[in-house]
């Protein structure tokens, strides 16, 4: 049960948690249509509850819910909600800052600046599942404000939707697909080649940056050594490993155990011989 502290539109009201005293936002269709402050409610079935104690990357949500338009808020929970659908468990505190990156996606697109970015193909590539879920915020865009979204835009939605799923931030993830770029343009400088981006090695490849990337910042580490292999078999794909694991350190401020080289090696001669 809640109070009614504030009515933010038909459907997103601001209630005081009975049980605890707490303020929390709650997004459900029509949930705040007719209703008056200290009327008490029952949040409906399939509603969004989201506390306003937590602290988000953009700050307190608290704070946060006094400057987003509550209609980027809804949009950001139907996303989550498919989210939820297709990965399972997901973080609901992504749910301000995806709100507050609709809002100036929309901004942008309405005043002609729309963004471009170069790690697009690598985010949908990298993130597949993610990409394709964000995807689903074009049509709701559509039909709710009129507007159409680009392939850039769903790539950065794709990225919030991504750190609801792992314990990794937006920066972290956009750091791990700009080190997958950098690391095939590495390859595909030293074989004078350029990589398929769908092909299953360039896959394997991105995938084993992600987690090894994942692994440093847990403190993980593998547990079969093949760099005296691999540096005597593949010397070439050996040092271009060395090179992206020391960038790959640099962007993470975290140490990769040495033992990290020897397998990114043989991903990136996977990648050169295909």
């Amino acid at each position: 049960m809640f109070r009614v502290k504030k009515v933010l539109n038909h459907n997103t009201v601001i209630g005081i948690g009975m049980d605890d005293n707490q303020e929390y936002l709650l997004i459900g269709k029509g949930i705040g249509f007719g209703r008056k402050v200290s009327e008490r409610i029952q949040a409906p079935e399939g509603s969004t509850v989201y506390s306003l104690q937590e602290q988000t990357q953009r700050g307190s949500a608290a704070e946060l819910v006094k400057s987003v338009n509550p209609v980027y808020l809804e949009i950001a929970e139907q996303i989550l909600k498919e989210s939820e659908k297709v990965f399972g468990r997901i973080d609901w505190a992504i749910l301000f800052p995806m709100a507050d990156h609709i809002a100036f996606a929309v901004k942008r697109i309405r005043n002609n600046e729309q963004i471009s970015n170069p790690l697009t193909g690598d985010i949908r590539a990298l993130f597949h599942m993610e990409y394709k879920t964000a995807e689903r915020i074009c049509p709701i865009l559509k039909e709710r404000l009129d507007v159409e979204i680009d392939e850039h835009e769903v790539g950065y939605i794709a990225l919030h939707i991504h750190s609801a799923i792992e314990d990794e931030n937006v920066a972290l993830s956009m750091q791990i697909a700009r080190t997958v770029r950098e690391c095939i343009q590495l390859v595909e400088e030293e074989t004078g080649e350029k990589i398929d981006m769908m092909s299953l090695s360039y896959n394997r490849l991105m995938n084993h940056v992600r987690y090894m990337a994942a692994r440093a910042v847990k403190g993980e580490k593998l547990k079969l050594n093949m760099n005296d292999y691999m540096s005597v078999k593949f010397p070439d794909a050996f040092r271009l490993a060395s090179v992206v694991c020391g960038h790959l350190e640099k962007y993470i401020k975290k140490p990769l155990d040495e033992v990290e080289i020897g397998y990114l090696a043989m991903h990136i001669q996977r990648v050169s011989e295909e």
